[in-house]
């Protein structure tokens, strides 16, 4: 099913997803081809700030500023394995350019950049990320598990955590409370 690309997209966990990785998880989807989907879950830090983080990578951190940023968990596939996402611009070994707004790094580079110098500033950080198998994503779609909204890069970079589920609803002009735990099919 190749009839439309979920990539610079919001997913949205639907009540019925009771997964404990998923429920109630705001996804950025960073990219989705026929081979699957790679997304960053936004809205669920961990007991770990930034400092901490590159204290543990042996990364000299200068930047106090951005010391207690919070890490998030970005999902269960390679939880030892970091990401940054992050406004685009800069040049580092391996980005993939989402949009002409936003991209996402997974090389050490981003990271040295940051504790030295501070930008990218609009960042998320997390270890591990989601990830679908070719045709898995459209499956679970067809189960009602996702809602999808286009991303903004407001609500990824200028929101606390606790606020982007509700902004990304909110484009939608609905709340969770009003999200239906039924599945219908017309």
């Amino acid at each position: 099913m190749d009839s439309f690309n979920l990539t610079n997209n919001f997913l949205i966990a639907m009540p019925t997803l009771e997964d404990p990785y998923f429920s109630k998880a705001l996804i950025y989807v960073c990219e989705h081809t026929r081979n699957g989907a790679l997304g960053i879950i936004v809205n669920r830090p961990l007991e770990l700030n930034l400092a901490s983080l590159l204290e543990k990578v042996n990364i000299t951190f200068e930047r106090q500023d951005l010391a207690d940023l919070p890490v998030y968990f970005g999902g269960p596939v390679q939880m030892d394995r970091g990401f940054v996402l992050h406004r685009a611009g800069g040049t580092w070994q391996s980005t993939l350019a989402i949009s002409p707004e936003i991209a996402l790094t997974s090389s050490r580079d981003v990271l040295d950049a940051v504790a030295k110098e501070g930008a990218p500033s609009e960042i998320i950080v997390s270890l591990g990320y989601a990830g679908w198998d070719a045709g898995q994503i459209e499956e679970e779609m067809a189960q009602n598990s996702w809602l999808t909204v286009p991303a903004r890069a407001d609500i990824l970079f200028d929101l606390p955590p606790e606020g982007r589920l509700p902004a990304a609803l909110q484009t939608l002009g609905i709340s969770f409370a009003q999200l239906s735990d039924v599945a219908g099919h017309a």
